[in-house]
């Protein structure tokens, strides 16, 4: 075939994604390429074929030197000028690997099998590599990433933030261990399910017509073969594999995306210039925009989201490939191809929000100004509690009109609660029995009223940490 220049391609994937993720791209490649798809059909092919010839005691040392040459001799150029001829894929395979075969194993090429045996399993397997040897470890990469940096800022005072608006006080690392904990969950079930992708010999209705002339046992057939590929078979077939194994995947997959946007937002908004404390990093060359030269967008966060808009809608699509009127229809066979696509676009974000988060300047100083920039306010809720506990039914209200009292005075919140002695000594009194002594004190430092921040963020730390080695291990990373 031609070749073809990267800029001469349509998808975005191919051209600009691929310029900024070369090595990843290469990796992903292996699996989900075009030429990826013609290999991996060969190998469930040729091991349809070693399973008739082991059958038929005739898988001898030279049958098996014609077998392993195939990985040469058949490639995705040829299958694809055969198919211009036949307008049929698997077809086209068969009729060129026959062509490189001797006449007594050409014969049993693709016999039992319908199409989608082949696409299927070829299919459960490349998604299934390409998930164990690329995007599982990234995802893992990236919660070891975050793991370090919750354990640097566990005790980085920051200010909590609900519906954009201070809240109470946290740490930036227990903010950080959100991620982890989310994230961490979400690795486990896309290495779980993509070890249980399944594969299929069962025959174009999937009731093992074809093969019960071949052998007496399809079924023992079918699974040695799935077995030599690392496949377990489907449960039930109509001509497909049941639908549900990959579209969990994706389903899965879909969740991960959204906890990396979610985290990608997040970050973006504490960039914003009125809070400032984290930044991007931002080479010395580096244009922020094309006339306001003063600019430094946070523009890998954006473009993590952007990603995630763009990818996350298909899941409709995996959906609707749930469906397949009958025994099997061709409804879906434009759609499934661009699965592919999906698994490019997350791995592209995961490997983003990777740089991002181990290049990620974090202002501390920053941090506690905003902190501190409300005052007092952020220890209304303390207050309250503590009033409460003393008996007062009305606490909730009388620490609200402090609160609008100081904010209209212009005055601490404190020295609003001090003009009711009543009120202030209950404060006093059970800020003591919790072990700060000095009331005035704690609403002069916020960053005192933090719960168990730290405490949870090591917590999740250790556990994620010790997850993430632990499935390297078990996949033999």
């Amino acid at each position: 075939m031609d070749a073809r220049g990267i800029f001469e391609n349509i998808s975005p994937l191919d051209h600009r994604y691929y310029q900024a993720n070369r090595e990843l791209f290469d990796q992903l490649g292996e699996y989900l390429s075009e030429r990826a798809s013609v290999r991996y059909c060969l190998a469930v092919e040729t091991a349809l074929l070693r399973g008739h010839l082991r059958a038929a005691d005739q898988l001898d040392a030279e049958a098996e030197q014609e077998l392993a040459a195939l990985t040469e001799l058949v490639n995705a150029e040829e299958v694809y000028a055969e198919e211009e001829i036949t307008r049929h894929n698997i077809r086209a395979l068969v009729n060129v690997m026959q062509r490189n075969l001797s006449p007594t194993l050409a014969a049993w090429v693709h016999v039992g099998a319908t199409s989608v045996d082949i696409l299927d399993t070829a299919q459960a397997m490349r998604i299934r590599d390409a998930m164990q040897n690329v995007i599982v470890p990234l995802a893992a990469q990236l919660v070891d990433a975050l793991v370090a940096r919750a354990r640097q800022e566990s005790d980085t005072a920051q200010v909590g933030r609900t519906h954009g608006q201070h809240a109470v006080p946290i740490t930036f690392g227990y903010a950080l261990a959100e991620y982890v904990a989310r994230l961490g969950k979400s690795v486990q079930q896309l290495a779980a399910r993509s070890a249980d992708l399944r594969g299929k010999l069962a025959g174009a209705v999937g009731a093992y017509n074809a093969l019960s002339v071949v052998t007496a046992d399809p079924l023992a057939f079918e699974k040695s073969i799935l077995q030599e590929l690392g496949l377990t078979p489907s449960e039930y077939s109509t001509q497909l594999v049941e639908p549900e194994y990959l579209l969990r995947l994706l389903l899965e997959i879909n969740t991960a995306f959204g906890i990396v946007a979610n985290l990608a937002d997040d970050l973006r908004h504490l960039q914003r210039t009125e809070i400032n404390e984290v930044r991007e990093s931002f080479s010395a060359s580096q244009v922020g925009s094309s006339t306001m030269p003063q600019k430094r967008n946070p523009w890998n966060c954006e473009h993590i989201k952007s990603l995630w808009k763009a990818f996350a809608p298909r899941v409709q699509t995996f959906y609707m490939d749930q469906i397949s009127e009958h025994q099997r229809d061709l409804s879906n066979s434009a759609s499934s191809r661009f699965v592919v696509e999906f698994l490019a676009g997350f791995a592209a974000a995961l490997s983003r929000m990777h740089t991002v988060v181990t290049r990620l300047e974090v202002d501390r100083r920053q941090m506690m100004r905003n902190l501190q920039s409300g005052g007092q306010m952020v220890l209304a809720e303390p207050a309250y509690i503590c009033l409460a506990l003393a008996g007062r039914s009305d606490a909730h209200e009388v620490i609200r009109r402090a609160t609008l009292q100081s904010q209209q005075e212009e005055c601490s919140i404190v020295a609003v609660l001090r003009r009711d002695q009543q009120v202030w000594s209950a404060i006093e009194a059970r800020l003591k029995q919790v072990g700060y002594d000095d009331a005035d004190g704690f609403f002069a430092h916020p960053q005192l009223y933090r719960g168990r921040a730290v405490a949870r963020t090591i917590e999740l730390c250790d556990r994620y940490e010790l997850i993430m080695k632990r499935l390297k291990e078990n996949s033999g990373a």
